[in-house]
């Protein structure tokens, strides 16, 4: 039996293995893949969660491990969904990114390592933190919906 390892705050962080990173790659469409999988990034206020201001959670659009909560949202003028901290620092992996004549923090998704944006260190208290989040990275799920988890349960995020 494969031992699972567990975030913090109790998720299953073990990656997709190989049928099951196909199947959640088949549910994304065309621009999903191209930020997801191929380190894209949307146009700015364009994103569809960009203005959503309900409480809940934003989860990973690819494997759906929650990545962040409305509470840390905020308005940050850049035209993408901004958030000062994660839902569970271990739910995102940090790297470096030296593209296009500028040295960055990529954030990916723990679990997938799927491409979710970037961290700055220009956002407000209590972390200073601005994670710049591609809409498309995400599935927002409301308070009170069930959080789906297709690695554990079979859900889709379609």
């Amino acid at each position: 039996m494969t031992q699972r390892a567990l975030s913090s705050s109790g998720f299953d962080l073990t990656p997709p293995d190989e049928t099951e990173r196909a199947r959640l790659i088949a549910s994304l469409d065309a621009e999903e893949r191209r930020v997801l999988l191929n380190h894209g990034t949307e146009a700015p206020f364009c994103g569809g969660l960009l203005g959503e201001t309900r409480g809940g959670h934003y989860l990973c659009r690819m494997c759906g491990l929650p990545l962040f909560e409305a509470a840390t949202k905020f308005e940050s003028g850049t035209g993408w969904p901004s958030f000062y901290a994660p839902f569970d620092p271990g739910h995102i992996r940090s790297v470096r990114d030296d593209s296009h004549g500028m040295v960055r923090i990529e954030t990916r998704c723990a679990r997938c390592d799927s491409h979710q944006g970037h961290v700055f260190p220009d956002g407000p208290a209590p972390t200073r933190l601005r994670f710049c989040i591609n809409s498309v990275s995400l599935r927002f799920v409301a308070d009170g919906d069930p959080l789906p988890d297709p690695l554990a349960r079979g859900d889709t995020l379609d």
